[in-house]
């Protein structure tokens, strides 16, 4: 008796530790998010003065900071090129990514595997270290940069690594082959086999990579601001830039300019949550 006594002891503290820690991390994850919520309702006087001040100890709260990044930022405008871009991109690497990982994972030779590790090779070699001669090509040489299709692109080329690989784990391990022999025996061509059989059992992952690369698309600031310099096309987190000045910034309006930002993106992820995890797991380990 003393002995189990003993142990439920130790494994309660041990809970009550792990909880505890996961506190202290989650606090310490949301902690940023939080200010900015706060500051972004604070006049900027308030904020200079004291960042680190709740609500309820300042005066001037208002919510003028939001109208005035939204007027700012042209938000609108910026909304609908973030929204194109991302969804294009995104809808690009989501179907190709899926069928070349099917062909890669169905079709067993060299030259699929050849394909495969260069992929995953590919996800070694930092942005930053393409990023000039890239421009230099795209902008110099072919004179194709200040485009929305060639931002597309490129978001879908440097995505298709990892795609390809998380599909390729989750095709492997979780779609069987029978289901596909019994589709070519009722007569469907490879083709309807993938679209029909395949594709809608990808759900799990799909949602996991969809909510992975929409948040990288709609949060990249680096990539379009060597791609795009015409105003028309500028971006939502291009277009916060617009907040900065010279010797000073406006960060109440950068708060809610970033809020604003946040929004879209949030309810894309709480929408897809349940399959997020499942997803990632399937992807990953199988």
């Amino acid at each position: 008796m003393n002995q189990k006594k003993i142990g439920g002891t130790k494994k309660k503290v041990t809970d009550a530790l792990a909880m505890l820690l996961m506190i202290i991390v989650f606090c310490a994850f949301m902690f940023p998010f939080v200010m900015v919520i706060i500051n972004s309702l604070k006049q900027k006087r308030d904020i200079i003065k004291s960042p680190f001040s709740w609500l309820f100890t300042i005066k001037g709260l208002s919510f003028d900071n939001f109208v005035k990044a939204f007027n700012q930022m042209n938000f609108l405008n910026a909304f609908k090129n973030s929204l194109v871009v991302t969804v294009t991109a995104t809808v690009l690497v989501t179907v190709l990514a899926a069928m070349l990982a099917y062909y890669i994972v169905r079709n067993v030779n060299v030259f699929s595997n050849i394909i495969f590790a260069l992929m995953v090779a590919s996800m070694i070699i930092p942005f930053q270290a393409i990023m000039i001669p890239l421009v230099s090509v795209y902008g110099g040489t072919l004179n194709i940069l200040n485009h929305r299709l060639t931002l597309i692109f490129m978001h879908t080329g440097f995505s298709m690594a990892m795609s390809v690989f998380m599909f390729h784990g989750f095709i492997r391990g979780s779609i069987p082959l029978a289901l596909e022999e019994a589709a070519y025996i009722d007569g469907c061509t490879h083709t309807q086999t993938f679209f029909r059989i395949v594709f809608p059992l990808l759900k799990p992952i799909i949602s996991t990579m969809v909510i992975m690369n929409a948040m990288a698309f709609w949060n990249d600031f680096l990539l379009p601001s060597l791609v795009l310099t015409d105003k028309k096309l500028l971006t939502l987190p291009l277009s916060t830039y617009s907040f900065y000045g010279t010797y000073s910034a406006d960060y109440g309006t950068i708060m809610a300019g970033l809020l604003l930002c946040v929004i879209p993106i949030l309810i894309l992820y709480v929408a897809l949550q349940k399959q997020i995890i499942n997803g990632v797991v399937a992807g990953a380990v199988k």
